[in-house]
């Protein structure tokens, strides 16, 4: 069992280092920037079937934050590390770092000062050309729905994979909020929030991260599916309508059956599935 899970857990991270290092998205190398024009990201890999997890936040050099999440999971005690400490704890795994300028693109620059114009925090994916026409309108006031893919914002990125043995693992990395507080942590590495995994479901969110957190989002699907053997699919449903304010996020699931559910009460959610045949499918709006 120990054996699968390693190999499940390794493909986790291996996806979400690939999405990290590519800058249309809001993690790693694509991670937006705070009120300071810092970066400070965040991740969280859990392993479902033995409950072991690993979260980093407040990052400002680590090339794959979900990397060193899944070392704090395997080489520490703890489950949590932040800030220097975790920063300390990169150099002395002898993780990939890299200088500010890596992480801070003329695209999320550009975001960073129509937020900034506008007085607001913004989600990842509101493209600052959308900012720029509704900033003398009164819906600046509420921030887009998450999920809405707009010009050539990103998003969180997130996995949850299940393997032929029935285990799964969820892993989630972002660069947070646009202008976001410094030292503002959302729900991406909060266990049960943005990320959670246990022996029947593995669970992966995105969207307005406060929402989120007061939701539980990821551990009440999987409470519905574990106390009141709810389907995978209709738990899900019934947490993104029900617990989640509306245009909040949506998440992406799988259970130990293979069974997989991606639900979003926002205008749109990027996701893609692919199963061991290799069919795929890959959907925004519906």
């Amino acid at each position: 069992m120990a054996h699968y899970t390693f190999f499940l857990v390794l493909f986790s991270v291996y996806l979400v280092n690939e999405l990290e290092n590519n800058p249309v998205f809001n993690a790693g190398r694509g991670s937006v920037l705070t009120n300071r024009g810092t970066v400070e990201m965040e991740a969280l890999i859990m392993d479902g079937s033995t409950g072991n997890c690993g979260a980093v936040s407040g990052l400002c050099t680590v090339v794959n934050p979900i990397s060193l999440a899944r070392l704090v999971m395997e080489k520490t005690p703890h489950i949590y590390l932040a800030f220097e400490g975790a920063e300390q704890f990169a150099k002395q795994q002898g993780v990939k770092t890299a200088a500010s300028s890596y992480f801070i693109t003329e695209e999320n620059q550009d975001r960073l000062v129509h937020a900034k114009q506008a007085n607001r925090v913004l989600l990842d994916h509101t493209a600052s050309n959308t900012i720029k026409q509704t900033e003398n309108h009164d819906s600046l006031n509420i921030s887009l729905a998450p999920g809405t893919p707009i010009g050539d914002a990103g998003d969180t990125v997130g996995c949850v994979a299940v393997d032929k043995q029935g285990n799964c693992a969820a892993a989630t990395s972002t660069g947070g909020l646009v202008n976001k507080m410094v030292g503002r942590i959302g729900d991406t590495p909060l266990v049960g929030c943005g990320t959670y995994a246990n022996h029947l479901c593995a669970i992966s969110a995105t969207g307005k991260g406060e929402a989120i957190i007061k939701a539980t989002l990821a551990r009440e699907v999987a409470a519905l599916v574990e106390y009141k053997q709810l389907p995978l699919t209709e738990a899900v449903d019934q947490v993104v309508k029900g617990r989640l304010g509306q245009g909040n996020g949506g998440l992406v699931a799988v259970s130990n059956a293979g069974d997989v559910a991606m639900a979003f009460n926002s205008t749109g959610m990027f996701r893609a599935t692919v199963d061991s045949t290799g069919r795929s499918e890959v959907s925004i709006w519906h």
